[in-house]
């Protein structure tokens, strides 16, 4: 993989992070104890309350993963064993990384 390519998709993963940071930020809320007020809140309010509590901390679950393996695809770029499968070994395709910096294994051994 030439420079221009790596340093692109670095570009890439940055801006990744910085989304998941900003998504985090804005899902921050979502995830506070729902307090029981039934003056306030009546017995269904308080069971959607509780439902988008889950989805939030499911969201930022997702989110943690997510920044995670783009820290590996960074990691791997500063030891140069970036675009290689980790099952195979053989060159990942640049238009599978442009769609996922992340991917750890080529099309064939990801298909199985």
């Amino acid at each position: 993989m030439n420079e221009a390519a790596l340093t692109r998709l670095r570009t890439q993963i940055a801006n990744l992070l910085g989304d998941l940071e900003a998504e985090d930020v804005r899902g921050q809320s979502g995830q506070a104890t729902v307090e029981l007020d039934q003056q306030a809140v009546g017995r269904l309010s308080r069971m959607d309350a509780l439902q988008n509590q889950a989805m939030a901390k499911a969201g930022q679950s997702r989110r943690e993963a997510q920044r995670r393996r783009l820290q590996a695809a960074l990691s791997r770029m500063d030891e140069g064993e970036y675009g290689y499968c980790e099952d195979c070994g053989e060159d990942i395709a640049l238009g599978r990384l442009e769609i996922d910096p992340a991917a750890t294994r080529c099309v064939s051994c990801a298909n199985g």
